[in-house]
């Protein structure tokens, strides 16, 4: 059987997408400096030092390979754009420890409580940067397409 395969040319003002996923957060070297810099005993902060170092190196592999963030469409006013990059959090950094077999999932599930209290305590965003609303940083709407009505709702759930 011979299958043929044909090339096509994308539409005039359409791009061909980059080599890569464009939700993808964690790539195989950043899982690397993970296993190689994640200590059980680590501090929060230095927790937030290492997410500060994978979420760099994310930006910075997004960059070489020129991944780009799909096109979204607004549900409430239809303008399209760009989405927000992915970003990593404190708590995905938790979570891929437990999803890469990287810390057992009863740690994983300590250090998670752990770091929501903590967080509160110390009144932090996702990131680990100080907030004077937990529900401010890099919040996916707040980076959205640039909808005129995203600035004058007040956010909601974030």
């Amino acid at each position: 059987m011979i299958v043929s395969i044909e090339r096509t040319v994308p539409p005039l003002g359409r791009m061909p997408m980059a080599a890569g996923d464009p939700q993808r957060v964690w790539f195989p070297e950043m899982l690397a400096r993970l296993r190689c810099e994640w200590d059980l005993q680590m501090s929060f902060p230095a927790l937030i030092e290492l997410r500060d170092r994978l979420d760099a190196m994310l930006q910075q592999i997004r960059s070489r390979r020129h991944i780009v963030s799909p096109v979204v469409r607004c549900p409430r006013c239809g303008t399209t754009g760009p989405s927000a990059e992915p970003h990593v959090s404190v708590r995905a950094l938790i979570l891929a420890l437990g999803r890469f077999s990287i810390a057992s999932q009863k740690d994983t599930k300590k250090i998670e409580r752990d770091w929501a209290r903590y967080r509160v305590e110390n009144g932090l965003d996702l990131y680990g940067q100080a907030s004077a609303t937990l529900g401010e940083g890099h919040s996916e709407q707040s980076e959205m397409v640039g909808c005129a009505h995203v600035s004058s709702t007040p956010r909601q759930g974030h």
